[in-house]
């Protein structure tokens, strides 16, 4: 029996070369930017809840050309941080209003972002299902993110403890998995999103 091919495969992370506007799933987690000056330059930071995350972050931002670095918070967390840069000023604009975060109005969320979410902000639950963390100091983003992964086909819930999208169920997590990709070198494959069944076409 011949299946047919998802209508969505071409928004998979490997669909299209890595490039700086994948960044933009940082920002759908904990992932500030902020822009400098006269606004000519930017610079991207991200808290990370797993400090083994920071290795896998900083190769994905070098896959971009965008270096970042790992620094401590003052309340000892690990978080990557970029330079202020002028090659960022673009991802800073659209993803700004005034100094407050917000998602692009026509942002159309793919593969290669929603994997570096999951990189960044992602986790499994005891339950099944994945965690994709929002940004708790920025409550205006999640509905946006919210209807921008649901027109990927994934239709989340919102978890019950902190600000966080749930990914469950069969298909959606075989969606999820196929858009994402293998896990990066350096993620624990176990934390990364899996499926064990088989979807019915």
């Amino acid at each position: 029996m011949r299946h047919p091919v998802p209508q969505l495969s071409l928004f998979s992370a490997e669909a299209r070369p890595p490039s700086i506007t994948d960044l933009a799933g940082l920002l759908c987690g904990p992932g500030q930017i902020v822009r400098f000056g006269a606004g000519d330059q930017a610079r991207l930071s991200i808290v990370l809840a797993d400090a083994d995350r920071a290795g896998p972050v900083q190769a994905a931002c070098a896959a971009v050309g965008i270096a970042v670095s790992p620094v401590s918070t003052e309340t000892g967390a690990t978080a990557v941080r970029s330079a202020f840069r002028c090659d960022l000023v673009e991802l800073a604009r659209a993803w700004t209003r005034g100094a407050v975060k917000s998602v692009p109005g026509e942002w159309q969320l793919d593969g290669a972002a929603l994997r570096l979410w999951a990189l960044a902000a992602g986790c499994p639950d005891e339950r099944g299902g994945y965690l994709l963390t929002l940004d708790p100091h920025a409550p205006q983003t999640h509905l946006p993110l919210i209807a921008a992964i649901t027109r990927l086909g994934l239709s989340p819930a919102r978890a019950a403890r902190g600000a966080a999208l749930r990914i469950s169920g069969a298909r959606r997590l075989a969606r999820l998995v196929e858009l994402v990709g293998p896990a990066p070198l350096g993620v624990v494959p176990g934390d990364w999103p899996r499926y064990w069944g088989r979807t019915t076409p």
